[in-house]
């Protein structure tokens, strides 16, 4: 299974060193020195790590043969790929990779329907599940542990315990619609973190809940 890791960003230096947008819990693990990975668009790639290190917060990169501004300024905007097995699980039981985590059914405590997850969406405060609707919208759901009370990979589903005004305006709009069509249909009740790890977990990566 092919997850995205990283994104390369502008050059660092004059030696070919490049900024990255890191896309995996498990950095020191996928892109350590001598990690080879395969990259988006492919034909710059495959690419192997060659030195790595942390400068004012950021990763820093060298890849084997890119020794000038201009070669590493050429990688911007590539994403990098690691090969990781599809049994393979993050260390930290409350730790999920993304292909885990998406198309699982998004419930409310109660047992009511929210969703499907479509997309994992890493953000630099937290990790967010991406839930289309039934009705083909989408709502936002913050991967903290406050919120996503539960992940059942046997299930298939993740349970939620959304704070008010979360989803709860959203059940308001279906109940309204529903009332008018005189479907008499209930108010859908709303409750519910490397990108690689989404921990509770591409890009994909272990996000971890709370993160």
């Amino acid at each position: 299974m092919q997850l995205v890791v990283a994104r390369v960003g502008r050059a660092h230096g004059i030696k070919g060193e490049v900024t990255v947008e890191v896309r995996t819990d498990e950095p020191e693990l996928r892109l350590g020195p001598g990690a080879v990975l395969l990259t988006d668009p492919a034909s710059t790639g495959p690419l192997t790590i060659e030195t790595g290190r942390v400068h004012s917060g950021r990763l820093l990169l060298r890849f084997a043969g890119v020794r000038d501004r201009n070669a590493a300024e050429a990688l911007r905007n590539t994403l990098l790929i690691a090969e990781v097995d599809p049994d393979e699980t993050p260390e930290d039981p409350d730790e999920y990779y993304d292909h885990q985590l998406m198309d699982l059914d998004v419930v409310t405590a109660d047992g009511a329907e929210v969703g499907r997850i479509t997309e994992i969406s890493h953000l630099p405060s937290q990790d967010l599940f991406v839930v289309e609707r039934p009705d083909g919208t989408e709502v936002l759901i913050p991967f903290v542990e406050e919120i996503v009370v539960e992940i059942d990979l046997e299930e298939q589903r993740a349970v939620i315990d959304p704070p008010p005004g979360l989803i709860d305006d959203r059940a308001e709009v279906v109940s309204t619609r529903d009332a008018e069509n005189g479907s008499g249909g209930d108010t859908e009740n709303a409750s519910v973190g490397d990108t690689e790890n989404t921990s509770a977990a591409s890009g994909e990566d272990a996000t971890e809940a709370g993160a």
